[in-house]
């Protein structure tokens, strides 16, 4: 039994390390070490990374030295020998952009009353440049009501969005994977209906919950066109968003969304997960199985 949540949240989400996000042109000292797009630099001399900042402060502490980044790439973790060089204003470099967070708006999914445990989004959070799922180090979810719409319409992406209240957490994270974010909620007064079954969908009638204004969370109908058994990438349900007042609100699925709870015959079966662009009154749905399973296996994971 698991309730359908359906409120935004605003996320903040922490990287194991350093992701390399790009590099800069010419040749410069992280391109002649073979440093590349997408890997995550764990450790710079030894000494574990926590963020850009530290990373910045153990370049200028080592300087010209040669001096190892150990890298992970794929899965594989390997050693780098990179040699920093000073820019114009004498700051040692290696020629590369890194980033170390990101924040944003999603839709929590369900909540679990027996365990504390939240899933949403319903597919992972990706580094804005390289489209890589963030490695994860630490994160949490904040309140957020919805401010604004930008409708989307075709070939245009629409989203939610929203203020968050920085005061206080809802909750931690402890993963973020292909198939959503998980975590554990610190309170259950945050917009929490009954629970319900979890089932398996068919094609058919069903409804999303969403919250599209202000702090509300309303339920949309939608009609599930058809079931893809064992989709690699988490688009398990083909959706069209069947509701005027849903369409007159945000053209249909827009970025925000993602997370929201599919309910049919009174059912918890999946989760919003993607648009069409050329078509938003359409899009992607994750099955329910498929998150709690993602929810499941990287619950004690270090």
């Amino acid at each position: 039994m698991l309730v359908p949540v359906g409120h935004t949240v605003g996320i903040k989400l922490f990287a194991r390390g350093v992701v390399v996000v790009k590099l800069s042109d010419g040749g410069t000292p992280a391109k002649e070490c073979g440093l590349q797009t997408g890997d995550v630099i764990v450790k710079c001399g030894g000494v574990s990374v926590t963020s850009t900042e530290q990373f910045q402060a153990l370049l200028q502490k080592n300087g010209d030295a040669s001096t190892d980044l150990q890298v992970r790439r794929d899965g594989d973790s390997m050693t780098l020998a990179v040699e920093p060089e000073q820019n114009d204003q004498g700051v040692y470099c290696i020629g590369a952009w890194i980033r170390d967070s990101m924040a944003g708006i999603g839709t929590m999914t369900y909540y679990d009353p027996a365990t504390g445990v939240f899933g949403a989004l319903g597919h992972g959070i990706t580094d804005v440049d390289t489209a890589l799922l963030m490695p994860f180090s630490n994160g949490s979810i904040l309140p957020s009501t919805v401010k604004a719409v930008k409708k989307g319409e075709a070939g245009s992406a629409g989203e939610l969005r929203g203020d968050f209240d920085l005061s206080r957490d809802l909750g931690d994270l402890y993963a973020n994977t292909d198939c959503g974010i998980f975590g554990t909620l610190e309170t259950a007064d945050y917009g929490l209906g009954e629970a319900v079954p979890i089932g398996e969908a068919k094609p058919g009638a069903a409804v999303i919950r969403s919250n599209v204004e202000g702090d509300s969370v309303e339920e949309y109908t939608v009609e599930i066109l058809k079931v893809v058994s064992n989709a690699a990438d988490g688009r398990d349900l083909v959706l069209s968003v069947t509701d005027p007042d849903l369409i007159a609100a945000t053209g249909g699925i827009v970025q925000g969304m993602s997370g929201s709870p599919i309910i049919q015959n009174g059912k918890l079966v999946g989760a919003v997960t993607h648009v069409l662009l050329n078509s938003p009154e359409k899009g992607y749905g994750i099955s329910i199985q498929r998150m709690l399973e993602a929810a499941e296996t990287t619950q004690d994971r270090p």
